[in-house]
C-alpha cells in the first residue's frame, strides 16, 4: 500500500563528528490497515520520518508510492488526502473550532459531514464543546482532539499520529485511544504512530519499527520486540525504560 525506498533526509547545521542524515535507508512496505507503532530515543528523527512521508517535508533521497503511484507523479495536495499527518503541537486556524472542523473538507473540495462530526466528538470527550468558541481559547488537550477529529473528517487512508496523545491526561488519553481503535475497526485506516509511551503500544500497535542509529534497527511484531528484541540497541532501549518505570 505504501512504499518506503531507501528514503533519507539529511540534517541542517550538524555536528562533522555526528551523522549527516536525521534519517537514512529506510525501506519499508506498510499494508493497509497495519497499526504500527515508531518508537526509539530522542533525536533519532521520528518525526521527521513522519512529516517525510506525509510530504510537509520533501526527502533527501529515495522513493515513496502509495497504491503504486510514485509521490512525485501526485503532488503534495493529493497525496495529503490520502496521508494525513497529525502534529504533537495542534494548530488552530483563527476562528471557531467548527471552522477549524470544516476546513479540510472545504480545501480539498469535500462536503463536510456534520453528523461524523458529532460522533467523533462525542468518542473523544468533547460532545459538550461550544462550536462556535475561538478554537484558539481551547486548552491544548482540546485543541489536539479538534486537530485529530479534522484528520479523521477527511477519512485518510494513513494516519500519521506524532505523540498526539502527549498533552493529555489519562483519561482523555484512553478515549483517544478508543476513538481511533473503533476508527480504525469501521475504516480499516492504517496507522503509523510515534509514542514514547511503550505501555500505550501494546494497547494500539501490533507492529513495531525502533529507530536506532537514525534508522529502522527493528521491524516486529509488538509482542516479538518486548519479549525479544533482536539488538543490543533495542534490548538497551526497554531496560533503560523499565529501569525508569521501578524508581521510587
Amino acid at each position: 500500500m505504501l512504499e518506503l525506498q531507501r528514503l533519507a533526509k539529511r540534517a541542517f547545521n550538524q555536528e562533522p563528528s555526528k551523522s549527516p542524515y536525521t534519517f537514512c535507508n529506510i525501506t519499508k512496505t506498510i499494508e493497509q490497515a497495519e497499526r504500527i507503532a515508531l518508537i526509539g530515543a530522542s533525536g533519532q528523527g521520528k518525526s521527521t520520518l513522519l512529516r517525510t512521508i506525509s510530504l510537509l517535508n520533501m526527502p533527501d533521497e529515495g522513493e515513496m508510492s502509495f497504491d503504486g503511484v510514485a509521490f512525485r507523479e501526485v503532488g503534495p495536495r493529493n497525496w495529503r488526502k490520502q496521508i494525513c499527518y497529525v502534529a504533537q503541537q495542534a494548530v488552530m486556524l483563527p476562528g471557531s473550532v467548527e471552522a477549524n472542523l470544516t476546513i479540510s473538507s472545504k480545501l480539498h473540495g469535500r462536503s463536510f459531514d456534520l453528523k461524523l462530526a458529532e460522533r467523533l466528538l462525542q468518542t473523544a470527550g468533547l460532545s459538550g464543546l461550544d462550536l462556535k468558541k475561538n478554537a484558539r481559547d481551547l486548552s491544548g488537550g482540546e485543541m489536539q482532539r479538534i486537530a485529530l477529529i479534522r484528520a479523521l473528517l477527511l477519512r485518510p487512508k494513513v494516519l500519521l499520529l506524532d505523540e498526539i496523545t502527549a498533552s493529555l491526561d489519562t483519561v482523555n488519553t484512553k478515549a483517544v485511544e478508543q476513538l481511533l481503535a473503533q476508527w480504525h475497526a469501521d475504516e480499516g485506516t492504517t496507522m503509523l504512530w510515534v509514542t514514547h509511551e511503550l505501555e500505550q503500544v501494546t494497547r494500539t500497535c501490533e507492529r513495531v519499527w525502533f529507530m536506532s542509529g537514525n534508522t529502522i534497527m527493528e521491524d516486529s511484531l509488538a509482542t516479538a520486540f518486548f519479549t525479544r528484541p533482536s539488538t543490543d540497541a533495542g534490548r538497551t532501549f526497554i531496560g533503560h525504560h523499565v529501569s525508569e518505570e521501578v524508581q521510587p
